[in-house]
């Protein structure tokens, strides 16, 4: 049976496991999802495992602007049916006002800070969870600071699952909140490739050699065109001696097709650029100025700044529960537990 480069995709993140992993697994057991999931459990690997057993924590992002600041906050709840409790929307709205205006350095800070009504977040958090009936915890914060000269662009996506702050210098607030919406819906992790830490970089190479080589397997079994393998994978690999070399290897092209010397510099700008977005696959998945945006994909971000005299000096987007684990419980198990106390 042949094994999809999705299915192995599906594999891993539900499990964890690596791709050659995934693939065994999937071979061994026919694709059946499930049972490849099974068998790695069995196998013992404990990246599956704790996928499995269990699911990311609930709650909601908040945010709130106070002339130059503003403040993103994460406070989590243990289900998603607490997270849209009108009392516990009320609780994110207040700590993130009570964040923003009196801008503390780390979270112990935060939690002794009271609101209008003398009440610690601490406190709160506390009330909140004797009302509601579900412990809330108050798991992260940022605090933005701008000039009279820059705009803040605010998102909030999902009712606030995910919350997005912008800092833009130039454009509008409407262009800010544009920006902040492309970046809720993009996942970018950091704002140019000269964020990337070189290290990140080459493991992302690894992987992503490794899954077109899959996926070209796939392909050349149903006859297919292969797909391009990328040599490189960020502008920060592209160095100066690369460039040259590659425009050197265009120009002598060019002069084996027999085209004009006086042409080249036509033609060669366009091979150039091709060359930049074939081999910076890993800057437009991770970086937010080379990924294309969204509501222009004919221009990078970086681009669409540039055309509008504006530039972005920072960003911050928190989305509830990522890289956070929690316990799935077995809801039957529960009851029949309880059952059994009351005999």
């Amino acid at each position: 049976m042949v094994i999809t480069a999705s299915q192995v995709k599906e594999l891993r993140k539900r499990t964890g496991v690596g791709i050659m992993d995934a693939k065994k697994a999937l071979v061994e057991v026919d694709g059946d999802m499930d049972k490849a999931i099974d068998l790695l459990r069995r196998k013992g690997m404990s990246k599956a495992a704790k996928k499995i057993d269990r699911i990311t924590a609930e709650g909601l992002t908040g945010i709130y602007t106070d002339g130059n600041t503003a403040a993103l906050v994460e406070i989590n709840s243990e289900t998603d049916f607490v997270a849209k409790n009108e009392q516990f929307k009320l609780i994110v709205a207040d700590i993130a006002k009570i964040v923003a205006k009196n801008r503390p350095q780390n979270l112990t800070q935060a939690m002794a800070l009271t609101n209008d009504k003398g009440v610690t977040i601490d406190a709160e958090l506390i009330q909140g969870t004797q009302i509601i009936g579900e412990k809330l915890s108050f798991r992260r914060f940022k605090t933005i600071e701008k000039s009279n000269l820059e705009n803040f662009g605010v998102y909030s996506h999902m009712g606030g699952r995910i919350g997005v702050i912008t800092v833009v210098e130039g454009g509008n607030e409407k262009l800010a909140k544009d920006l902040a919406m492309h970046i809720a819906a993009m996942r970018p992790q950091v704002l140019s490739y000269k964020d990337l830490n070189p290290k990140f970089i080459e493991q992302e190479m690894v992987a992503l050699v490794a899954r077109l080589e899959i996926e070209n397997k796939d392909r050349k079994r149903t006859g297919k065109s292969a797909l391009r393998i990328p040599t490189y994978g960020s502008q920060l690999q592209l160095t100066d001696k690369v460039l040259a070399k590659t425009k050197a290897k265009l120009e002598s092209d060019l002069a084996k097709q027999g085209k004009l010397e006086k042409i080249w510099n036509r033609i060669i700008p366009g091979q150039m650029d091709k060359f930049v977005k074939e081999n910076t696959e890993i800057d437009q998945q991770y970086t937010l100025l080379s990924q294309s945006y969204v509501l222009d994909d004919s221009k990078t971000v970086a681009k669409f700044l540039k055309s509008k005299g504006a530039l972005i000096k920072s960003f911050f987007r928190f989305e509830v529960g990522e890289g956070i684990d929690k316990k799935e419980d077995n809801f039957a198990e529960e009851v029949m537990s309880q059952v059994k106390l009351n005999k």
